[in-house]
């Protein structure tokens, strides 16, 4: 109860959830990348922007009350369970002006873009989340 306590204040819980989402978000752009040549693969998406808008909003609504969950609206793909844990659906992603000969509608430089913009949220959500942390470990332990 007490560390729980600790552990939802301040941007801790929408670091957790964002990086769920990106977590998530690589496994699927891999995903994506792997299929690359697939005939008729359709490429699957996860909107970073809706997703950073409506953990703006959860934050904004939760405010500095600790004990309120952190609670994301509900989309097509994203929305947070009962235990406020992120859920995750990919939706198809649309095709922008151009199907290949294939049937696919992947542009791999697209991908590679995503992958590249994914991993450097992931890197950074996952640095300010370890410093977190280990502060909290340090004052759990009486270490400065």
């Amino acid at each position: 109860m007490f560390i729980s306590s600790l552990t939802n204040r301040g941007a801790t819980p929408a670091l957790e959830q964002m990086w769920s989402y990106t977590h998530v978000r690589q496994g699927m752009i891999a995903e994506n990348v792997a299929n690359w040549g697939n005939p008729d693969y359709q490429t699957r998406q996860l909107d970073a922007r809706a997703f950073q808008q409506a953990l703006g909003e959860a934050l904004d609504e939760r405010g500095n009350d600790p004990t309120r969950p952190l609670k994301i609206r509900r989309t097509a793909e994203f929305r947070t369970d009962q235990r406020g844990r992120l859920e995750v659906t990919p939706t198809e992603q649309p095709t922008e002006n151009l199907l290949f000969h294939d049937g696919t509608n992947m542009s791999i430089e697209r991908q590679m873009a995503d992958l590249a913009e994914n991993g450097m949220m992931h890197e950074t959500v996952t640095t300010l989340l370890r410093g977190r942390y280990a502060s909290l470990q340090k004052a759990i332990r009486g270490t400065v």
